[in-house]
């Protein structure tokens, strides 16, 4: 992991396919002092990501990239990530899965943040999934990514006790609540700060 020394920031890029809603958080995260990170750069693959529209309000760059020849692309990107000098890499409902090229020349910079309880419920449509297996517990995840779905050592975790009468979208909200606390922490963590 990149070592944090107290004085200057670690230069990070936010991967984003939607509303940014913990982009907004890792936003307000970063101009604490004592965060150990200053977000330079929003990645989307969504021209109409809502969440870009928090890149012109807080003067982040942004760049929006067509993964349809998604070598190429990550090409691109690996080369303004250089000319950036991107050191590390949150990913925040990004609905795109980076290549093991990509992800090597990242390792162990890379942190996603997932709605479940890690290694219970990767990939997509979590919510509605839990509450099919009638569990009592869910939660949100952040982990290292690796180049398997879902899969990278584990950093920080948060349980969510499930209503009796919840729906797909309570629980989805009962859940971003608490992935917006956790994700500061999780980063904090890996600078063992």
């Amino acid at each position: 992991m990149v070592k944090f020394t107290g004085y200057k920031k670690i230069k990070t890029a936010v991967f984003i396919s939607g509303t940014g809603s913990n982009l907004k958080s890792l936003i307000k995260f970063s101009k604490i002092i004592k965060s150990p990170i200053s977000i330079n750069l929003i990645i989307s693959n969504n021209p109409e990501a809502k969440g870009l529209k928090l890149g012109r309000i807080n003067n982040i760059k942004k760049k929006v990239f067509n993964f349809k020849k998604k070598y190429k692309v990550e090409n691109q990107i690996l080369s303004i990530l250089k000319e950036h000098e991107i050191k590390m890499i949150c990913l925040a409902g990004f609905m795109i899965v980076l290549s093991k090229n990509f992800i090597n020349k990242f390792r162990g910079k890379i942190l996603n943040i997932h709605p479940s309880l890690l290694p219970k419920y990767k990939g997509l449509n979590t919510h509605q999934r839990v509450l099919n297996n009638k569990e009592k517990y869910s939660g949100c995840t952040v982990h290292f990514v690796n180049s398997k779905l879902d899969s990278g050592k584990i950093i920080l975790q948060k349980k969510v006790k499930i209503s009796k009468n919840e729906t797909k979208k309570s629980l989805a909200k009962k859940i971003l609540v608490q992935e917006h606390k956790l994700y500061p922490k999780a980063i904090l963590k890996t600078f063992n700060l």
